[in-house]
């Protein structure tokens, strides 16, 4: 593993609530994608999962300071290029939105000493 900050008890604490969020936002996020009967994404969603999104990276950055040399940070940097080249027409949308997921899904419930394993 690599180099790992100190942090504070509040901040792991904020870091659960804030992912709460961020799951919520983010299955109404694939609904949008997924289900026919959603014409469009809400906003108020969008915002929560981007926002949520950033503040978790910079918990996992805040406690493991080569987050972008692990599999955690290429697989999060992975996803961010699959959503954006999917919003752009480059990928067809509702299965690149899904494979997004399931990569979170898989690197989420990995084990800890494979998420934040130093790759380079």
């Amino acid at each position: 593993m690599g180099r790992i900050g100190d942090r504070p008890y509040w901040a792991l604490m904020l870091s659960i609530l804030v992912r709460a969020a961020h799951q919520v936002g983010a299955a109404v996020f694939l609904a949008a994608y997924l289900l026919d009967s959603i014409t469009a994404l809400p906003r108020t969603y969008t915002v929560i999962v981007l926002l949520s999104g950033i503040l978790l990276l910079g918990a996992e950055w805040w406690r493991h300071r080569q987050i972008f040399r692990e599999p955690a940070g290429l697989v999060t940097t992975i996803k961010i290029l699959l959503m954006g080249a999917a919003s752009h027409g480059l990928l067809p949308l509702q299965t690149t939105m899904l494979l997004v997921f399931v990569i979170a899904s898989v690197m989420a419930h990995s084990p800890k000493r494979v998420r934040h394993r130093i790759l380079f």
